[in-house]
């Protein structure tokens, strides 16, 4: 679904900042009749959490508050959402949640923008990391502090680097839930018929130079690049930064169009025209029918191959550059509407604290999610849990070497696309990385126009 930007600006007063997918999964394999761990993940052995509390206002009338709580997701990750909202109801009877699926994040946030200019808003949204920022520029998203305080949630509980992601003048927005990182996927059977070791490249020159000719012919894409021009954007963000290069600093100074960036996108180049890789609309989708031996994408991914693929599915770090190792976060949290009432705010409190609490464990064993709370990602369950499925820790070991995405992809309007589309001209049209990134940087410097006049508004300019 392709969403009118500039509408869009329109409709909610023209500072929102808009892009137009969220890098996390796209599962392309069809979800189970039922929702049972997908294969290669071992059932979880947490149960359900103890009954909480209720809000103050349930507990003084002794009514259920209903939460209505808009989710994002397809396939097998949209049936697991389903599971966790049924754990939550099943543990306690207070609040009740509803769930509505609107699929995609850029979906969802087309339908909440009608809804608010509707005033007739879900309670809970769940929103990706190029679109909650939008909603917080127009004042949408409710300040989660107080509430959290109130459920005894402590900001100390969370995963630092996921946490201080949407800290906005010292207050929360949105607490991380579905998070991840890119990762190189790989077939490991036709690794071995090849020869290769057990394990992905550690450098791109590694890839390109030795592990690409052994593994030529044995299928018709030896590494797969594009799909969605987001998607494309995410994962080329750590290409670029381990070639030295990056795409903007956090004040919005545009960067992609430097030396180092161009570097970075000629490896693309060279990498097609030397027929290592081929331009795919549906990485995902190669991948599992063994089309594509390796590709680049989110972790979110990982219980979706695993169940699909007709292989061993192997996972590794991103392949180090010039300047070493670069690779960010991505994923989506979860949001108050500020426009929710404050019974069923505190009602979505409780939701959101079983969600990204006890339950993270539940939902990061049966996605590829990683755990956004200290305690579960320490516990002994999930060490356990790693122990037997190593794919599944891939991304949390390298999670300490992340570092947080760029503005111009996640903050500015519509940067995640801007960026994709100039990826899309060097890997399906063969174009020089000079140029198109010197496009690229002119619409970027362009579309970042309305970001920093809203954040000099907020007082945060």
């Amino acid at each position: 679904m392709l969403i009118n930007r500039r509408s869009l600006l329109k409709s909610l007063g023209g500072t929102a900042v808009i892009a137009l997918v969220a890098a996390c999964s796209q599962p392309a394999t069809p979800s189970p009749t039922s929702a049972p761990p997908a294969t290669g993940a071992a059932a979880p052995t947490s149960a359900p959490a103890p009954a909480q509390t209720a809000p103050a206002a349930v507990a003084a009338t002794g009514s259920q508050v209903s939460v209505t709580f808009w989710g994002a997701f397809t396939g097998h990750n949209a049936d697991v959402l389903t599971q966790l909202v049924d754990r939550f109801n099943q543990s306690q009877k207070d609040v009740a949640v509803q769930l509505e699926n609107q699929n995609d994040y850029e979906t969802l946030s087309a339908k909440f923008t009608a809804a608010l200019q509707a005033h007739n808003t879900p309670d809970v949204v769940v929103l990706s990391d190029v679109w909650w920022f939008k909603f917080y520029l127009n004042k949408t998203l409710q300040p989660l502090d107080d509430l959290m305080k109130a459920e005894n949630i402590n900001a100390s509980d969370y995963v630092d680097v996921f946490y201080k992601e949407t800290v906005r003048a010292g207050k929360q927005v949105v607490l991380p839930f579905a998070r991840s990182t890119p990762i190189f996927y790989y077939n490991k059977d036709a690794w071995a018929k090849a020869g290769l070791p057990a394990r992905g490249p550690n450098t791109w020159d590694e890839f390109v130079n030795d592990f690409a000719p052994k593994l030529k012919g044995a299928a018709p894409m030896v590494h797969a690049l594009g799909g969605a021009a987001s998607y494309s954007a995410w994962v080329f963000q750590g290409v670029d930064w381990a070639y030295g290069g990056s795409y903007s600093d956090p004040d919005f100074t545009i960067r992609i169009q430097e030396p180092n960036s161009v570097k970075a996108g000629e490896l693309w180049r060279s990498m097609i025209s030397s027929g290592i890789a081929q331009a795919s609309k549906d990485p995902a989708t190669d991948f599992n029918s063994g089309a594509a031996l390796s590709y680049l994408n989110s972790t979110a991914n990982l219980a979706g191959h695993e169940a699909a693929a007709k292989f061993q599915v192997g996972t590794a770090f991103l392949p180090e550059g010039p300047a070493g190792f670069g690779c960010c976060t991505g994923g989506s949290g979860l949001a108050i509407v500020a426009a929710s009432p404050k019974e069923r705010q505190q009602g979505a409190m409780k939701f959101l604290g079983f969600a990204t609490g006890t339950d993270t464990v539940f939902w990061s064993q049966n996605t590829g999610y990683m755990p956004v709370r200290n305690a579960a990602l320490q516990s002994d369950e999930m060490k356990a849990f790693y122990e037997q499925h190593p794919n599944f820790k891939t991304t949390v070991d390298q999670l300490p070497k992340t570092r947080p995405q760029d503005s111009a992809r996640e903050l500015v309007p519509n940067g995640d696309q801007i960026i994709g589309k100039g990826l899309e001209r060097i890997t399906a049209n063969g174009e020089a990385s000079d140029g198109v990134f010197k496009d690229v940087a002119d619409q970027l410097d362009n579309e970042k126009q309305p970001v920093l006049r809203a954040l000099k508004d907020l007082g945060e300019g």
